[in-house]
């Protein structure tokens, strides 16, 4: 039986397990918007327009499914303003600024790597 502690068979975590529940988080932090959605609050707190205008590219649509799966996996939080109009921010918690780490090393890799890659 499978645990969020251990993979099948009991075994320690090993993402590549097929009933590991690191696969969720991997296939979360592994999506494209979600890497650049966290890299784009690593300098502090932004609004919803202003991450759909950082993530040029990204619809609306998109951009509200992202930030959800990163808030219920407690990545980023929303913070709703009472005024009016409303206001609402998204900011990295403790656990999205480690998680940000590693993505702008990956990040930076791409960027630095690109011309290495053939074109598409």
């Amino acid at each position: 039986m499978t645990t969020l502690d251990t993979c099948a068979l009991g075994t320690p975590h090993d993402v590549y397990d097929a009933q590991c529940p690191c696969r969720g988080v991997l296939d979360l932090l592994a999506d494209k918007w979600s890497a650049l959605a966290i890299g784009a609050l690593e300098d502090g707190a932004l609004r919803f327009g202003e991450l759909k205008k950082r993530l040029m590219g990204i619809s609306p649509k998109v951009l509200i499914a992202t930030l959800r799966r990163l808030e219920d996996r407690g990545l980023l939080t929303r913070e709703v303003f009472a005024e009016v109009p409303v206001r609402v921010e998204y900011s990295l918690t403790e656990l999205g600024i480690d998680a940000a780490r590693p993505l702008r090393g990956l990040r930076d890799w791409v960027e630095s790597n690109i011309e290495r890659f053939p074109a598409v």
